[in-house]
């Protein structure tokens, strides 16, 4: 059987679908798996299995809609036996239904773009399904399944990069150990306050370790460069592409991070994490397991998984001391 799997974006959607591709390559009936991602976010599959063929599609490119029917085209000579649709939007149920395919996609419950649904069989999640791991999970299996509605919720299973990765020094970092910190986040609402960052890089200084911020495009570069203004802070000069930053992450002690793909790939390493929570949900997406350990501000208004907000409160609520009593816990 001959299988393509669709999850266009985004950096930490991309870790969490990691357990549905593992699913997908132990079928013994699977022989081949092939995955559809948005050109932009293509770096991250760097970590998926060698196995896996990778199709790229420029839909933000200048010529988007001409690149989707190249695709359209390329993805109709492979003859698929089944898409798994594990986005579930208008443009990505338009894709897979084109391949000619018999397309599994999302619980018609809760798609967000609802003319998805009109082109693929739905799955019915679990009551017990909460993580996205787990939904992802549920409509990679969706056609071995006997029925629509699951009688049992399938497990958490926790992304793990299985790809050996290489190995790189960072020889301008302090001879001592590092704690990653990661800026990035997309949604304004997940940002931490300046001088709360400020506070966790001292107290790391304190604890005879050094913090390390990486950064995912220009503003948030400048925004670390400000950060890093009268504390011991390292930010580093370049964007790192996925293999150095596998490799840094691989080599810290911790990463500090918001909801962000760099969290997600650094639990995916087996890295321990402290992760803050405001508009987004741990229940949700959040890593699971003794390595991970997590911050709720719990607001009143919370979780909204808003991207912008007028009160903007949930962020102010994570204190300094919170993630420095968490590092305590990290060998």
């Amino acid at each position: 059987m001959k299988v393509l799997a669709i999850k266009l974006s985004a950096f930490g959607d991309l870790i969490h679908c990691l357990p549905a591709l593992d699913d997908l390559l132990a079928r013994d009936d699977v022989e081949e798996v092939h995955w559809l991602v948005d050109e932009r976010f293509a770096f991250v599959t760097d970590v998926f299995p060698e196995s896996v063929i990778i199709h790229r599609v420029a839909l933000k490119g200048q010529h988007p809609i001409h690149a989707a029917w190249q695709m359209i085209q390329e993805l109709r000579h492979e003859c698929f036996d089944v898409v798994i649709d594990l986005q579930s939007l208008i443009k990505s149920s338009l894709l897979a239904a084109a391949t000619g395919a018999k397309v599994y996609g999302y619980d018609a419950r809760e798609v967000r773009e609802k003319p998805a649904t009109w082109l693929q069989k739905s799955t019915f999640f679990h009551a017990d399904e909460r993580h996205v791991v787990q939904k992802y999970r549920h409509v990679a299996a969706a056609l071995w399944q006997s029925s629509n509605h699951a009688d049992k919720p399938l497990a958490y299973h926790a992304p793990f990069i299985h790809r050996a990765l290489k190995q790189i020094p960072f020889p301008t970092l302090p001879d001592q150990p590092w704690v990653v910190l990661s800026l990035g986040g997309s949604w304004k609402t997940k940002e931490l306050p300046n001088a709360t960052w400020q506070a966790v890089a001292q107290g790391i200084a304190e604890k005879g370790w050094h913090a390390v911020m990486c950064w995912g495009n220009d503003a948030e570069h400048d925004k670390a460069k400000a950060i890093a203004k009268d504390v011991p802070l390292t930010v580093l000069k370049e964007r790192l592409d996925m293999t150095s930053l596998c490799s840094l992450l691989r080599q810290s002690k911790a990463l500090i991070a918001t909801d962000t793909g760099v969290l997600h790939l650094a639990a995916a390493l087996d890295v321990p994490t402290i992760s803050f929570w405001g508009p987004s949900a741990s229940w949700r997406s959040g890593p699971l397991g003794k390595k991970h350990q997590i911050i709720e501000s719990s607001p009143p208004c919370g979780p909204c998984f808003k991207r912008q907000c007028a009160k903007f409160i949930c962020m102010d609520m994570i204190c300094a001391d919170d993630i420095l009593c968490c590092l305590k816990h990290i060998d």
